[in-house]
C-alpha cells in the first residue's frame, strides 16, 4: 500500500501540489535526449493531484502515487495488474516461474537486450539490489513497539512490506548473470508479486551500477559480492554497523529524492516506455518516448506533459479549456458537477481501492488507551462522509473496517463483528466520562491544500473541543506535510492508504510491530502473529477469516478510524483513446503505453 500524499501505502494520498494553467515549463526538444528520437504518435497533457519528489517511490518518504506512476511510466518489470486486477506477465522483459513447490523456490530471469538508458544491461545484479532493500535480510535493528530504537541497525528505509522477501534465503545466481532463484521458507502467498512486479515496488527499481558508483565502490559486481558476502541480520544479536553497505543504503534512500532534474542523468534512468525529459519543481514534469524500449509494449505517445494540479476546480477548468487532456482530482462536493457540464469529455468512475482515515499516535497525549477512546468518540464520521463524500456518491456511508473495502465480500462480516457499532455516531458526552474533566492537547496533522482532509479536520475539531479536548491545527502544504508521518510532531493524523487491489501484504505494511508504514506505533503480538499466518496462507476464505481477526484487534486497541472509500472520478478529453478506469493506486496511468490521439 501507499500513501495518498495525492501523497504515502495504500499512504498517505494527499502530498499534492498547487500548480495552476501556464505554470509549466518548456521542454527542452525531444533530439537532445540520448535514445529518444521524434515520432508521430502526438503528445497529451496529465493532471496529477500529487508532486513529484522522488525516482525511487520504494522509500517510506517517497512512497507517494505521483512517484509510483512516473516510475510505472518508466520502468519495467516483470509482470503489472491490469484493471480487471489480474496479474499480466511482461514476457518481453522477462520470465519468472516456480522451480520448486516444497520449499517454495521462484526463478527470475531478464531477458537479453534489456537495458537501461544509458545502455547498462539490466540483470541480476539490480535483481539482487532490489531483493536487498525489500528483505531486510541485513537488518538488526531492535524496537520497541512503539518504534523506539534499542539496538542494531536498519539499512534500507523500505516502505512497503518485508514480510514476502524476509521468507527468502540469499538469493542464487547464474552464470550468466541475467537470473536469480529465490527460495522461500514457507509458502507465500502473493509470491506472483512479491518481486519485480510494476504492480506495487515499480519493477526493478533503481540500477545497481549507479548505486554502486554512488556508494564509493568499483561497480555492480562489487555490490553484489558484498550482498553475498554480508551476513543476514540477527536482532538477538546485532552486529556493528558495516560502513559498506551503509554507504550503499544510504545512497539508495537519499540520492534520488530531488525536487527538479538532477544534473546527473544516472539519477533518472528508465527501462519502460517513457524517460523523464525535464521537471519544473512543483508544476510540471515531462516524459519522452524511450526509443530503446523493445521489451514491452510499444508506447504511443511521444510525450506526456504531467502537470501537478490539487484544486480539483483547477483541473476541472483546464480539461474545459483543452490545456489538460486526463484529469486526477482528489474530487470535492463540486467536481461531479463541473465535469459533466463540460461535454465532450469522457468521466471514468468507480469506488478505489483506497480510504481516508483518522490514526491516533500509541505515545504522548494518546499513550493511554481512554484518552484514546475518547476522541475517537468525538469524531463526526457520518457528518465527515456527507460533506466530503455524499455528493459524489449519494448514500455514502462510514467505512467501518481497517482491512477490508466495502465491495469485498468479507466486509459486512468484519464490519458487524470488530466492534466499529461502538463509534457509529460522535458522542462527546461519552467523551468527557472518559476524560473525567482532564482537557489534552491534540495537534492533528493533514494536508491542508486536499479540501476534503480540510472538511475532516474542521469536523472533528470542532467535536473534540465540544468535548473538552483542546485541538491544534497541524495542517501543512501538500508538499510538506507527509514527511512528519511518523515523527512526534503531531498527535493524530489525517490521510489516506491506496493499494494495488492483490494479495494481502499491505495489511502487515502498515498494522506489524515496527513495520516501515506503521507510522503511529501501533503494537499487538497476538496481531503481528495472525499476519504470519496471513502471507503463507492461500486459502481465500481462511484468509478472509484471519484478516476479519486482525480487524478486531485494531478496533479493540482505539487505533484510530476509517473515515470513508475514497469514491473515483476522473475525466479525459474525447479526442483521447483508450483511457480506462482503474481502481487501484495506478489510476489511469495502468496502460499508459495506450494511450493516444485520435486523429
Amino acid at each position: 500500500m501507499r500513501f495518498d500524499r495525492q501523497t504515502k501505502l495504500f499512504a498517505a494520498c494527499a502530498a499534492a501540489a498547487l500548480a495552476l494553467a501556464g505554470c509549466t515549463a518548456e521542454p527542452d526538444a525531444v533530439e537532445d535526449l540520448p535514445g529518444v528520437s521524434p515520432t508521430p504518435g502526438g503528445e497529451i497533457s496529465v493532471a496529477e493531484a500529487g508532486v513529484f519528489s522522488s525516482f525511487n517511490p520504494q522509500t517510506a518518504d517517497s512512497n507517494t502515487d505521483t512517484n509510483h506512476r512516473i516510475a510505472y511510466a518508466t520502468h519495467s518489470g516483470f509482470n503489472y495488474v491490469d484493471n480487471n486486477l489480474e496479474i499480466v506477465p511482461l514476457e518481453q522483459f522477462g520470465s519468472y516461474e516456480k522451480v520448486s513447490e516444497d520449499p517454495l523456490a521462484v526463478k527470475y530471469t531478464i531477458n537479453e537486450g534489456v537495458a537501461w538508458s544509458d545502455g547498462a544491461p539490466v540483470g541480476a545484479d539490480d535483481m539482487m539490489l532490489a531483493w536487498a532493500a525489500a528483505s531486510a535480510w541485513f537488518d538488526d535493528e531492535l524496537t520497541t513497539g512503539s518504534g523506539t530504537v534499542l539496538s542494531g541497525t536498519r539499512y534500507f528505509d523500505y516502505a512497503g512490506s518485508t514480510e514476502a522477501l524476509a521468507l527468502t534465503e540469499l538469493p542464487e545466481i547464474s552464470d550468466d548473470n541475467r537470473s536469480i532463484t529465490l527460495t522461500y521458507s514457507e509458502p507465500y502467498t502473493d509470491w506472483e508479486t512479491a518481486f519485480g512486479s510494476l504492480a506495487d515496488d515499480g519493477g526493478i527499481g533503481v540500477p545497481a551500477h549507479v548505486v554502486a558508483q554512488g556508494a564509493g565502490l568499483a561497480d555492480e559486481k562489487e555490490l553484489t559480492q558484498l550482498l553475498l558476502d554480508t551476513p543476514a541480520g540477527d536482532p538477538l544479536d546485532p552486529a556493528p554497523e558495516n560502513p559498506e553497505l551503509r554507504a550503499v543504503a544510504d545512497y539508495w534512500n537519499t540520492a534520488f529524492a530531488m525536487e527538479g532534474l538532477p544534473n546527473d542523468p544516472s539519477l533518472y534512468l528508465s527501462t519502460g516506455p517513457y524517460i523523464v525529459q525535464s521537471i519544473e519543481p512543483g508544476a510540471s514534469l515531462t516524459l519522452v518516448r524511450n526509443e530503446d524500449y523493445v521489451w514491452g509494449p510499444k508506447p504511443k505517445l511521444d510525450r506526456i506533459t504531467v502537470r501537478f494540479l490539487q484544486d480539483p476546480a483547477a483541473q476541472t477548468a483546464a480539461l474545459k479549456d483543452g490545456s489538460l487532456d486526463i484529469i486526477l482530482p482528489e474530487a470535492d462536493s463540486g467536481t461531479r458537477a463541473e465535469l459533466e457540464a463540460i461535454g465532450n469529455i469522457n468521466l471514468h468512475q468507480g469506488n478505489q481501492l483506497a480510504y481516508d482515515h483518522l490514526d491516533l499516535m500509541f505515545d504522548g497525549v494518546f499513550a493511554e488507551e481512554a484518552v484514546r477512546e475518547a476522541f475517537l468518540s468525538t469524531v463526526p464520521r457520518q457528518a465527515i462522509v456527507d460533506a466530503a463524500v455524499e455528493p459524489l456518491q449519494p448514500g455514502a456511508e462510514p467505512l467501518d473496517s481497517q482491512v477490508f473495502l466495502t465491495d469485498q465480500a468479507a466486509y459486512e462480516n468484519a464490519a458487524a463483528t470488530n466492534g466499529s457499532d461502538e463509534f457509529s455516531e460522535a458522542d462527546p458526552e461519552r467523551a468527557r466520562g472518559l476524560l473525567d474533566g482532564a482537557t489534552p492537547e491534540v495537534r492533528i496533522l493533514y494536508n491542508r491544500d486536499n479540501a476534503n482532509r480540510v472538511l475532516a479536520y474542521e469536523r472533528i475539531e470542532e467535536s473534540a473541543s465540544e468535548a473538552g479536548f483542546r485541538v491544534v491545527d497541524g495542517g501543512l502544504p501538500a508538499a510538506e506535510w507527509a514527511a512528519r508521518l511518523g515523527t512526534d510532531s503531531y498527535d493524530a493524523a489525517i490521510f489516506g492508504w491506496t493499494a494495488s487491489g492483490v494479495g494481502a501484504s499491505g495489511v502487515p505494511q502498515i498494522f506489524r510491530t515496527g513495520a516501515a508504514s506503521n507510522y503511529n506505533g501501533f503494537s499487538s503480538p497476538e496481531a503481528d502473529a495472525l499476519m504470519d499466518d496471513l502471507v503463507t496462507e492461500f486459502d481465500p476464505q481462511t484468509r478472509d477469516e484471519l484478516q476479519t481477526r486482525i480487524d478486531r484487534l485494531i478496533w479493540s486497541a482505539r487505533y484510530g478510524l476509517p473515515l470513508y472509500q475514497v469514491p473515483g472520478l476522473q475525466a479525459s478529453a474525447d479526442t483521447i483513446e483508450h483511457v480506462e478506469y482503474m481502481p487501484n493506486q495506478t489510476g489511469l496511468w495502468w496502460n499508459v503505453w495506450e494511450w493516444s490521439v485520435i486523429r
